[in-house]
């Protein structure tokens, strides 16, 4: 049995009220994960990034600072 069916299993076993609760949130997950996408090239990037052997890290401050900068 997958992990899908042992879920689907045990929400059988709700009432039918929480039933239609636990299937709402989930495909509101669903539908969220369908508007944030990658484009290819930002595919490429994560990954060009993930490969760097040496990744520059910054503090929180240094982030907020940076974002400042390129927002204006």
């Amino acid at each position: 049995m997958t992990k899908l069916e042992q879920v689907i299993a045990e929400l059988k076993k709700l009432p039918p009220e929480m039933q239609e609760d636990w299937a709402a949130m989930f495909l509101d997950q669903l539908d969220e994960q369908h508007r944030y996408t990658l484009t290819d090239e930002q595919v490429e990037e994560v990954r060009r990034r993930m490969a760097d052997k040496n990744p520059v890290y910054l503090t929180l401050e240094e982030a907020k600072e940076r974002l400042a900068k390129l927002l204006g």
